[in-house]
């Protein structure tokens, strides 16, 4: 008998061991941690301090307060953080049931998100008052970009791709997927008449979004996107982009949020899409192909992704020597839609669990720091990047503007790394 019971304690202790080998320990949950003593509290929005509950309608504190909701979905004893993003919510709505966005700006929907699980809660609490507001407001948004938001025109390469912002004609960025397809795929789900001719419609139009950017930015022999493309290469606001084939109009550099963006809204879009429609497996395609991409360009030493996705730290800007960095928010998103793919069954778990799994390791190794009071922080993010427009003739899309831009520097507790770390956590911890 107590050979016995010597036997399945060492088994126990095996076990144990060999689970610990495998990854982080799931006991420590850094989503909860990001989430109470950084997203809840003080974090950075373009080197702007910010608090939840009162801050601006944009979509960088509309991510991380996503992200803080999808932690209470995930953990939902944890009440109060429901409660700050309805604060949140209600603070940009000033009472009323709808908010100010820019004309034609892809970035200013993106915070709507939000508005869809607050309808469902406020409703199932019997709050009809503030769930009719909250619906309200994401068919405002949706309904702005679906019948209002400009669009590449039919005689251009790309037509009916939603524009990035006006002040950049018929041009369309890897970014701008997270910010308005994928807004509008929640609310198709949300309310949406499945089957309908118009719901198909819409459903077709979001693929459209996908395939287009894919079709014009991706690099075979890379296996990455560029970051934006213009399919009028001439305008004076596309001055950084490439004017004969190949890959004519597209910027010249692979950014890591960029890629970042359009890997999470591919995995949230697929997600919630139609399994049944036609554009599905296009769409799933993409996604295998991101993959694939980013799978081959991942640090082997760190399991992290750099700011210039093509280059190591041997790369440097001429303006500043600023050497290219491993990067904090692609890799929190990187590793949010690898986790995510792979408990979808969207790419292939035996070939990319192991990138994950690295990924999250390094993600902690690399940028997360826990203060001695146990505030959390998460370090080495680009603060902002874009291209133009022609007023702004120093964001090129080249190296040394990705590096040296002087709106490019590298920062802390920038809340485009903080929720896309929170959602990375959780889908760590939900296996």
């Amino acid at each position: 008998m107590n050979k016995l019971i010597f036997i399945v304690i060492a088994l126990f202790f095996s076990c144990a061991g060999t689970s610990q080998k495998k990854g982080v320990s799931v006991k420590e949950k850094y989503s909860q941690q990001m989430v109470e003593t950084r997203a809840m509290k003080t974090f950075v929005t373009n080197r702007k301090e910010q608090q939840l509950a009162t801050a601006h309608w944009d979509y960088v504190p509309g991510l991380v307060a996503f992200s803080v909701l999808k932690a209470w979905e995930q953990y939902p004893e944890k009440t109060a953080y429901y409660d700050i993003v309805k604060a949140y919510a209600d603070h940009c709505l000033r009472g009323g049931d709808t908010v100010t966005v820019g004309e034609s700006n892809i970035d200013d929907l993106a915070a709507g998100k939000i508005f869809f699980t607050l309808y469902k809660t406020e409703t199932a609490k019997g709050n009809q008052a503030d769930a009719a507001r909250y619906k309200h407001c994401a068919d405002f948004l949706r309904n702005k970009l679906k019948y209002k938001h400009k669009r590449i025109g039919g005689t251009l390469p790309g037509a009916g791709g939603f524009y990035h912002k006006a002040q950049y004609p018929n041009q369309m960025w890897l970014d701008g997927l997270y910010m308005g397809p994928a807004l509008y795929a929640a609310w198709e789900n949300s309310f949406g008449k499945p089957g309908s001719a118009e719901t198909n419609a819409s459903w077709t139009d979001i693929a459209l979004q996908f395939k287009t950017i894919n079709h014009f930015t991706y690099d075979s022999s890379k296996q990455l996107n560029y970051h934006g493309w213009a399919a009028d290469p001439t305008d004076a606001n596309a001055f950084w982009s490439k004017k004969t084939a190949p890959f004519k109009g597209c910027s010249p550099e692979f950014w890591g949020r960029g890629m970042g963006w359009f890997f999470a809204a591919l995995a949230d879009v697929l997600e919630i899409m139609p399994a049944n429609h036609p554009d599905q497996p296009a769409l799933k395609q993409i996604i295998q192909q991101v993959a694939a991409g980013l799978a081959r360009h991942q640090d082997k030493a760190s399991g992290c992704w750099y700011q210039l996705l093509q280059y190591n730290d041997q790369t440097k800007g001429q303006s500043c020597q600023q050497s290219n960095y491993l990067e904090s928010s692609a890799s929190s998103m990187f590793t949010y839609a690898f986790f995510k793919s792979i408990r979808l069954g969207l790419i292939d778990k035996k070939t990319y669990l192991p990138v994950a799994e690295k990924a999250y390791a390094g993600l902690l190794k690399q940028f997360i720091r826990k203060a001695p009071d146990g505030t959390v922080s998460i370090l080495q993010s680009c603060a902002s990047a874009g291209l133009g427009p022609a007023r702004d003739p120093a964001r090129t899309g080249t190296i040394d503007y990705y590096l040296c831009g002087p709106d490019v520097m590298v920062t802390q507790n920038e809340g485009k790394a903080v929720g896309p770390f929170i959602m990375a956590s959780l889908e760590y911890e939900r296996r």
